[in-house]
């Protein structure tokens, strides 16, 4: 839509109102005042429309403060808000595919599912022994593999060894040998903080 078009249809939606005050008949005085409130809602709402824009960020800041956002990337640090579940999500980018991972320091290595692993092109080892790990359902055999890229906000591993099994469901982990890559984390709060090693992997 253009300019003149956007115009034209703000004048049609201020026109309505004010007829429907000519038509009731209401006193000259009052309709002075709606004229002059509906003129400067209107007056409002062109100057949203139209500094849409520049007003973005401080609309992206206001919806954070008021319903927050799980995963927030600043400068060479993503910030991760805790779930509903207590546990801590990440958006992680692996090898061009977007996954939800579990972020687990108490896993030694970062494990994905059988499907996560086909959509991210790995080369699975079934050649090669398997790991046995102990999960909180028992004993899993899992194979090896290894991850060219995975990405968190700025943050790249490559070369990630991980461990994929069907047995994980649709579950995929973030372990300790991609937290051990970092510069540092840690908890603060109800936040977790990733920082971006001196030298990336």
């Amino acid at each position: 839509m253009n300019r003149g078009a956007e115009i034209a249809l703000y004048a049609m939606m201020l026109i309505l109102p004010l007829s429907a005050l000519l038509a009731r008949r209401v006193p000259l005085g009052q309709t002075l005042k709606m004229v002059l409130a509906w003129i400067a809602v209107f007056a409002i709402g062109l100057v949203i429309v139209g500094q849409r824009d520049r007003l973005k960020p401080i609309w992206d800041d206001t919806r954070d403060a008021l319903f927050g956002r799980d995963q927030r990337v600043i400068g060479e640090t993503v910030r991760i808000r805790m779930a509903a579940d207590g546990h801590f999500w990440a958006t992680v980018n692996l090898n061009g595919v977007e996954r939800r991972m579990l972020i687990d320091s108490g896993a030694t290595t970062t494990a994905l599912s059988t499907a996560t692993a086909r959509a991210a092109g790995l080369q699975i080892d079934e050649s090669g022994f398997p790991t046995m790990l102990g999960t909180a359902n028992g004993d899993v055999v899992a194979l090896n593999a290894e991850l060219p890229e995975l990405r968190i906000g700025g943050i790249v591993a490559r070369d990630l060894p991980v461990v994929v099994a069907d047995a994980f469901g649709d579950t995929d982990v973030l372990g300790m040998n991609f937290l051990s890559r970092l510069a540092s984390w840690r908890v603060d709060g109800t936040t977790l903080i990733l920082e971006l090693p001196p030298t990336r992997q």
